[in-house]
């Protein structure tokens, strides 16, 4: 019998499918693609093929090309992107900025507000329906999403053209092996200059629009976030995150966990004034800041990722949006006259 371990990933930033597969002890000699083929539903051998391609298709942990043969008890491991796609994207004019494209990949500074892909309650207004548009004309490209950010989250975001592409990158962030920086504002002032923080990552039992750290590792997946303090401002701090891995909400919820709530993130409960006085001018303060940045203070600074057909490194970064910069320069003139404020 086949031992099989399916895990389709619900993560916000990983869109691929990882199968691991024990081959019977009774099985013949026969090639990896045929197997594989015969053996995952609704996967075609084209896929497979172009998994192999991309180094996704592992057999006792080393690469093979697609006509490898398999012998009994090997233990294969695939990873493919997966097909998020259920329904039909209307094509809708909705504009973004584009950082770089070529025949494989195009790279967006994708705006605060804009959900990137439909799902409930948005299936219309998102970046795919605004892609869908922008490809109409090309029958040959069909785009899909490399990795996903926040409504409210600005920043870099790459997009896979073609399936190889597609399925390269996918094996990038499965192997947490791309490279991404954010910008974050957020509550409180810390001890340490720079460090990390690991926990893993779950649904939140209490209420499911968040996600909770298990430190313990009871529950969730295997998460780490690296910081770096930027600049001090007194009651808020500017860090620069870098993810090693990519879950749904990660820097949010390992933030969140350790008492820094990123800035007017009303979802983990930084649209309070969680560090502060209680004089009326330092709370009139904050609220200003909030309606200049109405959203969580966050940004996907950066993005360095291996190309898909060149093999070479390529990075893009991006500059802080005008909302986060402005309500980082007034929290810069408070640290510099906190006297004004009552402080």
């Amino acid at each position: 019998m086949v031992d099989e371990i399916l895990e389709n990933s619900d993560d916000n930033d990983e869109l691929y499918e990882h199968h691991r597969i024990k081959v019977d002890p009774g099985q013949s000699l026969t090639r990896v693609d045929k197997f594989l083929t015969n053996r995952l539903e609704g996967v075609s051998r084209n896929k497979i093929q172009n998994a192999a391609k991309a180094g996704s298709i592992l057999v006792n942990d080393k690469p093979v090309k697609s006509n490898h043969r398999i012998h009994p008890n090997d233990v294969i491991s695939i990873v493919l992107p997966t097909p998020v796609r259920d329904f039909e994207v209307i094509p809708e004019n909705i504009p973004f900025e584009i950082l770089y494209e070529d025949d494989d990949v195009l790279v967006i500074n994708k705006q605060a507000g804009l959900v990137v892909h439909p799902g409930h309650g948005n299936y219309t207004g998102t970046l795919l329906n605004g892609l869908e548009y922008y490809f109409k004309d090309q029958q040959d490209v069909v785009p899909a999403l490399a990795h996903r950010i926040d409504k409210d989250t600005s920043g870099v975001l790459l997009v896979g053209k073609n399936e190889l592409a597609q399925t390269i990158l996918g094996k990038q962030f499965f192997d947490h092996s791309i490279s991404r920086k954010y910008m974050a504002l957020v509550w409180g002032d810390f001890d340490e200059d720079e460090g990390t923080i690991t926990g893993n990552i779950a649904r939140n039992p209490a209420n499911r629009l968040q996600m909770f750290v298990f430190a313990d590792g009871s529950q969730g997946k295997h998460a780490v976030t690296h910081f770096k303090v930027i600049e001090r401002f007194g009651y808020v701090t500017l860090l620069e995150c870098e993810l090693e891995t990519g879950r749904t909400h990660q820097i949010r919820a390992h933030l969140t966990y350790t008492g820094h709530a990123l800035f007017n993130d009303a979802r983990y409960g930084g649209d309070k004034i969680l560090k502060g006085t209680t004089f009326t001018k330092y709370k009139q303060f904050v609220q200003n800041c909030q309606q200049i940045l109405p959203r969580q203070a966050l940004h996907a600074k950066s993005l360095g990722f291996i190309h898909p057909t060149t093999r070479k490194e390529i990075y893009f970064e991006t500059l802080m949006p005008q909302d986060m910069s402005e309500a980082i320069e007034k929290w810069r003139h408070y640290a510099r006259h906190k006297d004004l404020f009552g402080d």
